[in-house]
């Protein structure tokens, strides 16, 4: 857990560093931030991701130099090595001082990149672990990997305590490796975009008029990829269970849906009353002001962002005994935790807070309170800044 004061944040002016994901997706929506922060310390700063839209917000500030390259998501030999040497092509021109990569392809690549052509600080965060709930040859492949990330980089970090110790009891790194930021999570919250004083009645009317919800209405929000390991199936079975017993109750969808489940899950949700998808949209926070109780019965995560993003509007989270979210949620107290994949546990659980308005404001109360205390992002973004300080010295 780190946060030491004593470290001049002035030797971050001038310094050049390159920042690295696999997605432009995780630059905007985690790490923007963070980005802006050393910026006005006067970093030199650099983003390389794959192309996408997202990216417009970064291409409009001339003060920050954005350059895509095409990083596979999943293992593609070809094109691995063709971004592979692109990224040694780039790091041989621009001579950067830090480098940092977050997501598992690109923090691969370019811990490879950065030691080839020397790169003094290379650092990388994980954010959870794709092997988790992989079995046999693959699972022993994506670890082998992590290990690789681990021995090529100065140092790495991750964001919750049980997602340290889980790559420990997993033989990925020993605890001298690895690191916290403060309390746990990337970059921290941005307490001005998320906070419930932005949003006017008028406006929370409007928003619920325009899905067609009606303002007694219970809802639930779920923020993420549509796919399995992020339990949706579960969410949607639970759902269904719970529309047997309350008709007044709404479940909205934030998130891309992946091809290979499509099919199925379009079936599942058309087959539903109720449902909202609206697919991948800018502004999350605009939905977490009309929500009840965000809903994340995932199967892996690093943190798990959207749980803390909710938390600064007030809203709890019923969520999954796993690492990462053991350290988002304070179980009982911010949300509630249920096993994995039961789907009965999970019904009860949210019956109950649709049941108890007492519980359930209590809760809204001190999920937003332990934001408050401990994940603020200007808090979380100084102590990454004194780290890049630490190993500058």
């Amino acid at each position: 857990m780190l946060w030491n004061k004593s470290l001049n944040l002035d030797k971050l002016n001038g310094v050049d560093i390159v920042i690295i994901s696999t997605v432009p997706f995780f630059l905007v929506n985690q790490l923007s931030s963070h980005i802006y922060n050393l910026k006005e310390k006067g970093m030199r700063v650099t983003l390389v991701t794959s192309a996408g839209e997202e990216l417009q917000e970064f291409l409009n500030d001339d003060s920050i130099q954005v350059i895509t390259i095409e990083i596979p998501r999943k293992i593609e030999l070809w094109a691995d090595l063709k971004a592979l040497v692109l990224i040694v092509k780039l790091f041989s021109m621009h001579k950067f001082t830090i480098m940092h990569s977050t997501t598992p392809k690109a923090g691969l690549l370019c811990a490879i990149a950065a030691k080839i052509t020397g790169i003094p600080v290379r650092l990388h965060t994980f954010t959870g672990q794709v092997w988790a709930t992989k079995t046999g040859l693959m699972k022993n492949l994506l670890q082998f990997l992590d290990k690789i990330i681990v021995q090529l980089s100065t140092h790495c970090y991750v964001d919750s305590l049980s997602q340290q110790q889980f790559l420990i009891d997993s033989g990925i790194a020993k605890k001298k490796a690895l690191s916290i930021y403060g309390k746990g999570s990337l970059a921290g919250v941005d307490l001005k975009r998320f906070s419930q004083d932005r949003f006017s009645s008028a406006f929370k009317t409007e928003l619920k008029k325009t899905l067609d919800i009606k303002g007694s209405d219970f809802i639930l929000t779920f923020i993420g990829r549509l796919i399995r390991d992020k339990g949706i199936y579960e969410l949607l079975a639970s759902f269904e269970q719970l529309q047997k017993k309350f008709a007044d109750i709404q479940l909205i969808l934030l998130g891309p849906m992946e091809a290979s489940e499509s099919d199925l899950l379009r079936d599942k949700i058309n087959n539903l009353s109720n449902v909202h998808w609206l697919g991948n949209v800018r502004q999350p926070e605009q939905y977490l002001s009309i929500t009840d109780v965000l809903c994340l019965p995932s199967y892996r995560e690093g943190f798990g962002t959207v749980v803390i993003e909710a938390a600064a509007m007030g809203v709890p989270t019923v969520g999954t005994e796993i690492p990462g979210l053991v350290d988002a949620v304070d179980n009982n107290v911010t949300g509630n935790l249920v096993r994995v994949k039961d789907i009965t546990e999970l019904s009860k659980t949210l019956e109950t807070l649709v049941c108890d308005d007492t519980l359930l404001q209590q809760m809204k109360k001190s999920a937003k309170e332990r934001c408050l205390l401990y994940f603020d992002s200007q808090k979380v973004n100084e102590c990454v800044a004194l780290e890049y300080v630490r190993w500058l010295k």
